[in-house]
Order: C-alpha cells, then structure tokens, then sequence
C-alpha cells in the first residue's frame, strides 16, 4: 500500500483524510464491496460521474462564505487535479469535475491548508448549510444569519448523528421575510426573527420543518413560529436524532424528512424531538456572534483612475447588479455566472480585487452567481472596469435573464436531457429578443436535467425539466414545462404545475409563447403568479400543447441541445443520496468501527459522542442479525423492535433484560462519563455476543 503525507496539522482532519486514502486502497485490493466504498466516498464530497473512471468533489462551503485565499487555494487543487474549471451549484458548494479518485485525498488535504472541507458534501449526511447571500449586509433584515449557519455547520460536522442517516438532511437559514434561502424546500428551514418581550429583543426563528423537492415535492410545516437562538442547535440535533432513528432506510424514493413528518403527523414527531431533546448533553447553547460583527477594514485604501467607455451600459449593469448595503457608505456587487462556470485564471483575478479593494470575502448564491460584498461607493465604477475585463460585469444579476440550471447530462448520471444546453439557448433568446427582462426579478426560469430538481425546476416562476419521449423506435430529447411555482416570503412557497412535455427544440418557443402572452394579457401592476392563476392551468396548456404534437418532427429535433449526433438516453445509477444495500459481514465490520469510535470519544470527554457512537454499534449488529434472517430493517427504530422480536423473545440471543430497554438507556440516562463508559462496555459485549452466534452458525459469503 503507498505512503501518504497530508502535512495537515489539525489531528481529526488528518485522520479523516488518511483513512480516506487506506479506503481507496482496501476498495481497489477488493478487501471492500463497492456500495459500501461508495458510501464511504460520498460523505467526504467524492461522487461518481457520468464518464468513466473520474469523479466530481463538491467542496463543502457553508453559507457560501469564501475568503480570497480560498478562492486561491480551491483554483490551485482544480488546475493540479482537473481541468481548471468550477461550476457554481445551488447549494452553494463548489464543484471540480473529471479528479482521479486516487489523487482526491491528496486534494482534499491541499485545500484543508486554507480550512475547506469535503466531509458530508455528499451522502447521508447532513448537506452544505446555506443562507441568504445577503446575510450581514441586508438593510431589511433583523440581524445576521451567518454566525447561525456557521455554529450549525461547524456543530454537525462530523457529528456522529448525522454520519451515516437513511437520507441527505438540508438546512437554509433566511435573513429577512423575503426567504431568499426558500426555507419552504428544506428539511429544516430558518427565517430570522425578532421578538420584544417587556421591552427586551430577543433574537430568534421561524422553522420549518419536512419540506423537499425532487419528484414528489413537499411544503415544510411551520413547527415555531419562534425559537429563541439559544436552543436552535439542540432543537435540530433534536430533529436528526429522531430522523436517524425513524427514517426510512431500506426504500430510497421513501427515505427523506418529509415521508416521515408526513407518515407520523408533524404533532407526534415534534413530542419525539421533546422527548430527545431532554437527552441531550447541552439543553442550550449560546452561539458567539462576536467574529462577525468586527470593524470592516480595507488593505487598499487609494481610488484607481478609470475610464467609463460605455456611460448607459455602466447605468444598466448599475440598475441590476449593485446593492447598496445597511453599512453606510459600502454596497455589494453581484456577479451573474452564466450557469454557474468560471475558470480558474478569472477566480485568481476575482480573488486579488477582492482582496485589495473589497472586503476579502464573497458570497456564492443559490442561483449559481457571486456577490462582492463592503465595496465603497467610489470604487463602483473601478469594480466596473475591471471585472468588464474578466467578462464578469454582465447586467441582468438575479433577473429572468440569469437562468439557473444544474449540469444534467454533462456530467450527472441521472441526466435524462440537456439542462445546461437548453439554458444557453434560452438565455440568448432573452438576450436578443426580450432585452427588458434584464431588469425583471419577478420571473424566475430553473433547469433540471431529471426529476431530482437540483436545479430546482419545480418550484420556479417557469420551470423545464429534461425527460425524453418516443417517436416511433427512436428517443427524442424533451423538456415536461413547467408553471405557477415560486416564494411567497416568510416560510411560504409554491410548487409549479406540470403542463406538457414538448422536444427540447422546441423549449425557445415554449418561452416565446409564455412570454408573449403574459405581455398581451397580463393586467397592469398584476404579477405574474397572479396572471397565472387568473387564467388558470388549462389556459396556458392549451397554448403550449400545440408543441407537444410528434408527429411533425425534424430531424434535428432527434439532437439535443449541444450535441451533434441523434439521442441516446443513457441514464445511469444515482448518488445524489448515497443510499446503499449493506452486506452482513460490512455492517459488523462497522459495528467495530463505531465502538472504535466510542472509545476514542470517551478518552476527549466528548460523553454524547461516545454514547451516540455506541448506540449506532448496538443498532448495526442487530441489524447484521437481521438481514441475515431476511427481515425488514427499514428504521433503526424498527430494527430495534424486530430484533427482540425475533431473537430476544424467542431465546435465540439471551440478554439480562430486554433488547430495547438495554439500547434506550441513552434516552434515560444524563450523559456523563459514568454512562458513556457504561453504555461503551454493553455495546461492546453485545457486538462480542453476536460475531460469536454469527460465526458459529452461518459461515460469511
């Protein structure tokens, strides 16, 4: 096996990355199955691509917060492993395609030295936390989000109650009432708040709770209408807890948040989280908001001489693109990124301007763009200037005209068809045939290439979704329109109808007939949800269904968008929620992984850590047991259950008491050294107990 040095100094992260490495290694010896390496490989931001033999890694940045020496660092490690390109997604992250899986610890160890992770930007696990980009400079909002979604980030990374879950868990958190973050999406959802109780303000959120996308979307409930700051952090470790207990684990489509609250009622499953939060090692805790609430400095200080070349063309991109900031004097400059791409030689640039002449920090947004933030007033125009040059001072930031798309089939497995091709042509379209949509932020177009929305689609003003459709023996590219979706504000939203499916070269006049009615039709100060519920569903199906008809179509109609040969719908497996089959013999090999990972926890008096890791190492054995039995082990809670049933009650496995009472103890018991080490030592004799009864009856495959 080969050596590696990852000169990493923080111990945790070095370990993680190290084992990273020796996991590559036992897959490649074939010493580990490949869904249970996958897993693996996911919860450190490794997922596999469309094309063979490379991987995409999505950088884990909370918040979208990046520091001009990250920016650095993150184009370094994608021209020494890649291509020189990063793609912008709506969550946030950034992502480096076409990295060969062997040299991706070697990255991942690069990018630590600037303090970026990978860990849990895929998988099970819970994702990249987001926030208004906005956040800290909005004059609307009542205080900053940002310090809130950074001790969450930092509270649950690694965190041994969100390692290994049914299902990915997605937390936003929403400056103002606007909900620029659409907390209605999410499994868990934050809108700032304040609240004045005998004349003291005290801070807090709106939640909401058991929202998603994807091809069964759902509205999250409001659970408070306000949290008090100090318990956000136990109350939704409150909500993973019961997550990772009761969530659905064996049926994928079944296995997110929002099956759950919606099977049990959103009342029971919040006295599940009562009852666990009671638990806990730290019924509040305080967050220090003090890093970002220092003085906003400068490193230059002088105003460059310019020359505007283009005065209307200035005022225009002035109009779109530049938001005055609560902070007097200082304003903000978004960037439109046409689908989320830039490449390394213009984020070089990037980060030197903003280094010197802004802040040092930029926000990359939910709609796949970036946000310059403090810039002087009179550096607006030198900003303009010099990101002209980088190609980045196109008007039209957060407009109709700034599509958001996700990569589809470029790279994505489940790519059905073109997202990112579709979304060019459409751009152009609005570009040169609805120039004055550049200044129009009350439509929102979103592209996914399949069901799964990352891009999305299901929840915007006008929304396509790739799909394909048969003529005659052959696939067609096609895009299902979609209409109606949208925030509301304050936690509320709504889902678009699905109208047709048309061939996608046809999704520009789709947009043309969309557009052209709405300016014949639409009343005076009427916005466009309201035009569209006016006129209702079948209204606008019956203008778009002339495009559906297949049976005129061309031959370039069998070409996608971006392609020059005629269509193959090629979809392949799926890891955007890492969800794997586990083997008996890797789930007790996991059980020692977890006890290992008890004591460890034990000896940095981390009590919960220990004991949370021990309980998954009692769950995991009896799981082992029980698959190898062929009985359902679809929650943990479930597993628990059966596992008594089946080997406790009928004295195949003798225990003093009852399985369930010897797992629950964590639920009763405070949690001090004296459990944990208790806890530790049963978790151990039970995995002991076990292998024996494994071994001595059923010989391993």
């Amino acid at each position: 096996m080969k050596s590696f040095r990852t000169e990493i100094e923080n111990p945790i992260v070095e370990k993680d990355i190290l084992e990273l490495d020796r996991k590559i290694q036992l897959f490649k010896e074939g010493k580990i199955d490949e869904e249970r390496f996958r897993s693996l490989r996911l919860a450190r931001g490794v997922y596999g691509q469309r094309q063979f033999g490379v991987q995409m890694i999505r950088i884990k940045l909370p918040y979208g917060k990046v520091t001009s020496e990250q920016l650095y660092r993150i184009a370094a490690v994608s021209d020494e492993y890649s291509r020189g390109r990063l793609h912008i997604t709506t969550r946030q992250d950034i992502q480096i395609h076409h990295v060969s899986l062997d040299r991706t610890p070697e990255l991942w160890a690069q990018l630590e030295k600037d303090d970026i992770t990978l860990r849990e930007a895929c998988g099970n696990a819970v994702r990249n936390i987001t926030a208004s980009e906005t956040a800290g400079i909005d004059r609307a909002e009542p205080f900053d989000v940002s310090p809130y979604a950074d001790a969450t980030f930092k509270f649950f990374l690694r965190n041994p109650i969100c390692q290994e879950m049914g299902r990915k868990f997605k937390m936003s958190f929403s400056g103002t009432d606007d909900d620029t973050a659409i907390s209605f999406i999410h499994d868990l959802g934050f809108i700032a708040k304040i609240k004045t109780e005998n004349g003291v303000a005290k801070k807090g959120f709106k939640v909401l709770l058991g929202g998603g996308l994807g091809s069964q979307p759902r509205h999250a409930d409001v659970i408070y209408d306000f949290l008090e700051e100090d318990i956000l952090i136990p109350t939704i470790e409150g909500v993973l807890r019961i997550f990772d207990r009761f969530g659905e684990r064996s049926k994928r489509a079944k296995a997110r948040l929002k099956f759950l609250v919606k099977d049990i009622g959103v009342a029971a499953f919040l006295e599940l989280v009562a009852d666990e939060i009671q638990t806990l090692e730290f019924q509040t805790v305080q967050i220090d908001t003090a890093a970002f609430e220092q003085p906003i400095t400068f490193q230059e200080l002088g105003i460059p001489a310019v020359k505007i070349a283009n005065e209307d063309a200035f005022q225009k991109w002035k109009e779109t693109n530049v938001i005055k900031q609560k902070q007097e004097g200082l304003f903000a400059i978004g960037i439109k990124v046409h689908l989320g791409d830039f490449y390394t030689p213009k984020a070089r640039l990037l980060a030197d301007l903003v280094k010197k002449y802004a802040a040092n920090e930029i926000r990359l947004t939910l709609r796949q763009n970036i946000l310059i933030r403090h810039i002087r007033e009179e550096l607006i125009p030198f900003f303009y200037v010099e990101l002209k040059k980088l190609g980045f001072a196109n008007a039209g930031y957060n407009s109709t005209a700034d599509i958001t798309a996700c990569p589809g089939t470029d790279t994505c497995n489940l790519g059905i068809s073109s997202s990112t091709g579709i979304a060019v042509v459409l751009e152009k379209v609005l570009e040169e045939e609805y120039p004055y949509y550049l200044n129009n932020r009350e439509i929102a177009i979103k592209i996914s290439g399949c069901m799964n929305a990352c891009g999305q689609h299901n929840m915007a003003h006008i929304g396509f979704q790739g799909m394909s459709i048969k003529a005659g023996n052959l696939q067609v590219p096609a895009l299902q329109v979609l209409i109606g979706g949208g925030i509301l504000g304050d936690g509320k939203g709504r889902f678009s109808d699905k109208l047709v499916k048309v061939p996608s070269k046809r999704g520009p006049d789709a947009l043309r007939i969309l557009l052209n009615d709405i300016e014949q039709n639409q009343q005076k100060e009427e916005t466009f949800l309201a035009y569209y519920d006016r006129q209702g569903k079948i209204y606008f199906y019956d203008l778009l269904k002339g495009l559906s008809d297949t049976t005129n179509l061309v031959p370039s109609d069998f070409i996608d968008w971006g392609h020059s040969e005629n269509y193959v719908k090629a979809i392949g497996v799926g890891e955007c929620a890492g969800v794997v089959i586990d083997l008996i013999a890797t789930l007790l090999f996991e059980s020692e992984e977890k006890i290992t990972s008890a004591e460890e926890a034990l000896k940095e008096n981390q009590f919960s850590d220990s004991i949370y890791y021990a309980y998954t190492a009692f769950v995991n054995t009896a799981k082992a047991l029980l698959i190898a039995e062929d009985i359902k082990t679809n929650t943990q809670a479930g597993i628990i259950t059966s596992f008594q049933e089946h080997f406790v009650a009928s004295n195949k496995i003798k225990l003093a008491g009852s399985f369930e009472d010897l797992v629950y103890q964590m639920k009763d018991e405070n949690p001090t050294e004296a459990f944990a080490k208790k806890y530790l030592m049963d978790a151990t004799l039970f995995y002991k107990q076990i292998d024996a009864h494994r071994k001595s009856t059923v010989s391993y495959v």
